[in-house]
């Protein structure tokens, strides 16, 4: 299983791994080797952590209330207050270690240090009044997105899956339409 990083940011990015959540939803996190490789693949983030049962536990409840603000952020409704508890108090756990060499920057630190860092990333694009946060256009993706395009005009979280299923599902609605249609006799 491949993780999509499209969102533009990596606290949106953990709350898309519920796929379709309010259709059939799909959880790419079922176990705490789902959490250790998606750390690993996500920009920013340690690349080697162990996830045990109480961290992995804590990250599903980061997800989903990061999942829960952004959601408040695009509908325009208050913060949820329990969410908000658990957004803040991950954001105040260690920080990774930064390491600079001549290969670039390295970071190091537990999964505690990662997820703080996920919650701190979250916390700064949630607080950003200019932020614009969508969810994906496509029906049944439920991802929030950071839009960045020009005039706030980007419709789907990422053209590679969702934006290429839209339009090709548009292209062939109007080969149908444009096709003859048969007459019975």
């Amino acid at each position: 299983m491949e993780f999509a990083f499209v969102s533009g940011n990596p606290a949106l990015d953990l709350a898309a791994t519920v796929e379709a959540r309010r259709d059939e939803p799909a959880d790419l996190l079922g176990t705490p080797s789902d959490l250790e490789r998606w750390v690993a693949a996500c920009d920013g983030l340690p690349d080697e952590v162990t996830a045990d049962t109480a961290t992995f536990e804590a990250a599903l409840a980061l997800r989903e209330a990061l999942y829960r603000l952004a959601l408040d952020r695009v509908l325009g409704t208050p913060f949820d207050r329990d969410c908000l508890a658990i957004v803040n108090a991950a954001a105040a756990g260690p920080v990774p270690a930064m390491e600079l060499s001549d290969t670039g920057l390295r970071l190091s630190g537990d999964l505690r240090a990662a997820l703080s860092q996920v919650a701190r990333r979250g916390i700064a694009v949630l607080a950003d009044p200019g932020a614009r946060l969508k969810e994906c256009g496509r029906a049944g993706c439920t991802r929030i997105y950071l839009d960045r395009s020009r005039g706030a005009r980007r419709t789907w979280c990422g053209m590679d899956e969702c934006g290429n299923r839209v339009k090709a599902a548009a292209y062939r609605a109007r080969r149908r339409a444009a096709a003859p249609q048969s007459t019975v006799e």
